[in-house]
């Protein structure tokens, strides 16, 4: 097998760089429901079932697209954490690369790394294309700061991707109102909204 290629749930997107060059014929996907995932974060049960319909449905049309899937769930063996069943599937096909998008989190991250590593098969990440810039966007502004603030990092962006501005200058002529939101409504509280039109009291 040329490519396993790993979807995580918050990944589930057809358009995904992570099957850029897909070969029906050389690689395979896979998806897996972990037990485990369920036990390390609290989630709420109705969240977590959410999560679980969104991937299954995903599932339903990479199979109907003819694209070979590998879907592990909650009841098949082996069970236990998302990084011991992956572990169980690299054995399985032994793949010359495993290929994901860059997972949101740090921990899987290095964890994915190091099984690569064990298991003799390249580890390919890519770039997550949802967000406006990329984390090696991000490390190269991080250089020039001593001190890391969301503010400065903020007004980088717009000022590179033009996003709300108007010009060299901030959309509204402020780059925030922060000052604003956090005045208070006073003794009286926030009242009541008024009503818009196309909206009616209840």
């Amino acid at each position: 097998m040329r490519h396993l290629v790993l979807v995580l749930g918050d990944q589930l997107d057809a358009n995904s760089s992570a099957f850029d060059g897909f070969d029906p014929a050389q690689d395979r996907i896979l998806m897996v429901e972990a037990r485990g995932e369920g036990e390390r974060v609290w989630s709420h049960r109705a969240r977590t079932v959410l999560f679980l319909s969104a991937m299954r449905h995903f599932a339903d049309d990479l199979r109907a697209r003819g694209w070979p899937l590998t879907y592990h769930t909650l009841d098949d063996a082996p069970q236990g954490g998302l990084v011991e069943v992956i572990t169980h599937y690299l054995h399985r096909y032994s793949p010359a690369a495993l290929v994901l998008v860059e997972p949101g989190e740090y921990w899987l991250e290095a964890a994915l790394r190091e099984l690569s590593a064990t298991a003799g098969c390249r580890l390919e990440l890519r770039l997550d294309t949802h967000f406006i810039v990329s984390r090696a966007d991000f490390l190269r502004w991080a250089k020039g700061y001593k001190q890391l603030r969301m503010e400065f990092f903020y007004r980088h962006v717009r000022k590179q991707t033009g996003v709300l501005m108007d010009g060299d200058e901030p959309e509204g002529g402020a780059w925030n109102y922060d000052a604003e939101n956090r005045a208070s409504f006073g003794k009286k509280g926030p009242g009541l909204v008024p009503a818009h039109e196309g909206f009616h009291r209840m």
